[in-house]
C-alpha cells in the first residue's frame, strides 16, 4: 500500500470513500448521495486531489477544517453552490493573512467526508488524511480539537445565496450557538470553517488516518456474499438486530433533524424491536427500556443485504435493515471527551457504558 504522503484520491476512489463516509455517519453527516456528483464532477474538471498526512507538512502550514452545517433533511434538498467553497477560501485567507495549505474534514462521517474531496479539488488544495471526530456529531464543540483544549474564537460561514460571515466567539458553546443561528438564517445548510490552526496544533488535536480508515471500510464489503458480515468484521462491530422498519418519527427544526426509528427484528431477531433515537446522527439504541449501544460508540443503520449505510434522511417505513454498533476512537472515552459526547452532553440521564461491555448482544 502506498504511503498516504503518496496517494492521490481520483474518481475510482470515490466509491469507496463514500461507502466509508456513510458508514462512518452515524446516520449523520448528510447523505453522501448529495455529495457524490459534485465530488466526481471537480475530480473531473481539476485532476487527483493529494492526501497528505500532518508528518508531511511544514510546522507552520494552515489546516482548515471545512464542513456542512445544518439538518441533513435540508441539505439533501437545497445543494451547495461551487462558488461557497471559493468564497470560504477568501475569507479564511484574508483573515489569516497567509495561504491554507490543506483541507480538513471537520467531521469524516457522510457528505462530510465526501465533499471536502470536492472542496480540495476546486481549490487545487491538497486534503489532510485526518478529521475531528472519526465520525459525525451534530454540535460544533463536539470535535478533537475542543477536548484537546484548542479556542474556537474563529468561525468562517458562507451560504448557498452569497453571504459570507465571520464570528468571533468567546468559546466552543457559542460558537455552536451564534453559527447555528446564522445557519437556521440561511435556510438551515451553510457551509462552515473553524478551527484554523498551524500544523503543530494540529498534532494530538485531530484524529489522523480517518480518511484512510473510510477509504477501507467502503473496500471492505466488495465481492462478499455477506456484505454486512464483512463490514461488521472490519469494523469489529456488534449487529444488534437485523429487522424491518416499523415506526418512524423525523422533525427538522432549529438546524438539526430529531427523532426516532423502531426496528422490528426477523429471522433470528423475530420478536426483538429496538428504538433508535436520533439528532441527525443515532444516538442511543433501546430494547425493552435498556440501553444497547449510546454515543459515543457509532451506531449505523445499513440495509441488510448490501451493507450500504442508511442516513437518518432516507430512512423508510419497511426498510429491512441491521443495526450495526462499534467502539469509537479513545479520545471519545476519556473524561474529556464523555463531558462533549456522552449520553448526558445530549440530555439523556444515563451513564456510559462502551459497546463491547454489553455482552448478551451477539457479535
Amino acid at each position: 500500500m502506498q504511503a498516504a504522503s503518496e496517494i492521490r484520491l481520483t474518481e475510482s476512489d470515490l466509491p469507496a470513500l463514500a461507502r466509508g463516509c456513510a458508514v462512518l455517519g452515524t446516520g449523520g453527516g448528510g447523505s453522501v448521495e448529495t455529495a457524490i456528483p459534485s465530488a466526481l464532477q471537480a475530480l473531473r474538471d481539476h485532476g487527483p486531489v493529494p492526501l497528505v498526512r500532518l508528518a508531511d507538512l511544514d510546522d507552520d502550514a494552515l489546516i482548515v477544517p471545512m464542513s456542512s452545517i445544518g439538518a441533513p433533511t435540508v441539505g439533501h434538498e437545497m445543494l451547495a453552490s461551487a462558488e461557497q467553497p471559493m468564497r470560504l477560501r477568501e475569507e479564511v485567507e484574508r483573515v489569516a493573512g497567509r495561504p491554507i495549505a490543506a483541507i480538513m474534514a471537520g467531521e469524516i462521517g457522510g457528505s462530510n467526508g465526501v465533499e471536502p474531496l470536492a472542496w480540495a479539488a476546486q481549490l487545487g488544495l491538497p486534503m489532510l488524511d485526518a478529521d475531528g471526530m472519526g465520525r459525525a456529531f451534530p454540535e460544533l464543540q463536539m470535535v478533537s480539537m475542543h477536548v484537546a483544549g484548542l479556542t474556537s474564537d474563529l468561525v468562517i460561514l458562507s451560504d448557498v445565496v452569497g453571504n459570507v460571515a465571520t464570528l468571533r466567539p468567546i468559546s466552543a458553546i457559542w460558537s455552536e450557538r451564534q453559527a447555528r443561528a446564522l445557519c437556521v438564517a440561511s435556510g438551515a445548510s451553510t457551509m462552515m470553517a473553524n478551527y484554523l490552526m498551524p500544523v503543530r496544533q494540529a498534532r494530538g488535536a485531530v484524529i489522523e488516518g480517518s480518511v484512510s480508515a473510510a477509504l477501507d471500510i467502503g473496500r471492505s464489503t466488495q465481492g462478499h456474499a455477506d456484505p454486512v458480515a464483512a463490514l461488521t468484521g472490519r469494523l469489529k462491530a456488534r449487529r444488534l438486530l437485523d429487522g424491518k422498519i416499523v415506526e418512524l418519527e423525523r422533525q427538522t427544526g432549529g438546524g438539526f433533524v430529531r427523532g426516532a426509528v423502531v426496528v422490528d427484528g426477523t429471522g433470528a431477531d423475530a420478536g426483538r424491536m429496538v428504538r433508535i433515537e436520533i439528532q441527525n446522527e443515532n444516538l442511543v439504541v433501546f430494547e425493552s427500556g435498556e440501553v444497547l449501544a449510546s454515543v459515543p460508540d457509532l451506531i449505523t443503520v445499513v440495509d441488510v443485504q448490501t451493507a450500504e449505510a442508511i442516513s437518518t434522511e432516507t430512512l423508510r417505513y419497511g426498510q429491512r435493515v441491521s443495526v450495526l454498533a462499534w467502539a469509537c476512537d479513545p479520545l471519545w472515552r476519556t473524561p474529556q471527551g464523555l463531558a462533549v459526547v456522552g449520553p448526558r452532553a445530549f440530555g439523556y440521564h444515563i451513564d456510559y457504558r462502551p459497546v463491547e461491555e454489553y455482552l448478551h448482544v451477539g457479535l
